[in-house]
């Protein structure tokens, strides 16, 4: 699938997201836990696959360190999922209001971006943490991890998708992008597609989003 069609089906998973209630969002958090634990072995299978190819290209201990995955860096993945789901709704809240003059009431009330893009480095565990804050505030989530990370993203995605499908709502709501930095470009231009993009890593990566 090409980026444009992961943005569009995120837009159109968006619109369904914006109105989910607070239930049916928990129910999908803890539906993409479970299939996350259960898919505990290949996720691990696959990070390794990532650790192995980093090390044969030269890549520094830190870094390896931050990409590797263990048993209880998984189970913090899943944890994460579950504590967003105790976590109050943050759509419908009311930040602030007042009354006017003429008697007329005034809210600033917190509501869905949309779809949000999301840039990110080695760390793999971001990948659920992204997805699930995402979906938690009513948001669709394109997802462009580092390639370092990609067998881990792509296990870690798919556990996602499924766990989304099994509580009944739409899987678009996450996607992995692939590909090179062409996408990356497309992301941070899909005006009408992406209402969002956020960049999270070193500054080197900031400041290119920020530029680009």
């Amino acid at each position: 699938m090409s980026f444009m069609d992961q943005a569009r089906a995120a837009r159109l998973a968006s619109h369904e997201l914006a109105t989910d209630d607070r239930a049916t969002k928990d129910r999908a958090l803890h539906a993409m836990a479970d299939a996350l634990a259960a898919r505990e072995p290949d996720l691990l299978r696959a990070n390794q696959l990532d650790v192995d190819r980093a090390r044969e290209s030269g890549t520094d201990e830190a870094i390896v360190d931050r990409l590797r995955l263990t048993a209880d860096r998984v189970a913090g993945m899943v944890q994460g999922l579950r504590d967003l789901a105790a976590l109050p709704d943050p759509v419908g809240d009311v930040v602030r209001g007042w009354k006017l003059p003429n008697g007329v009431s005034v809210r600033q009330v917190r509501v869905p971006l949309g779809v949000l893009g999301i840039i990110y480095e080695a760390r793999p565990n971001v990948t659920a943490d992204a997805a699930g804050i995402a979906l938690k505030a009513g948001n669709a989530c394109l997802l462009r991890g580092s390639s370092s990370a990609i067998e881990s993203n792509r296990v870690t995605v798919a556990a996602l998708r499924e766990g989304l499908q099994a509580a009944g709502v739409t899987p678009d709501a996450v996607h992995l992008v692939e590909g090179g930095g062409e996408v990356t470009g497309e992301m941070m231009t899909a005006r009408g597609y992406v209402d969002l993009v956020i960049p999270r890593g070193g500054a080197g990566l900031i400041n290119a989003v920020v530029e680009g």
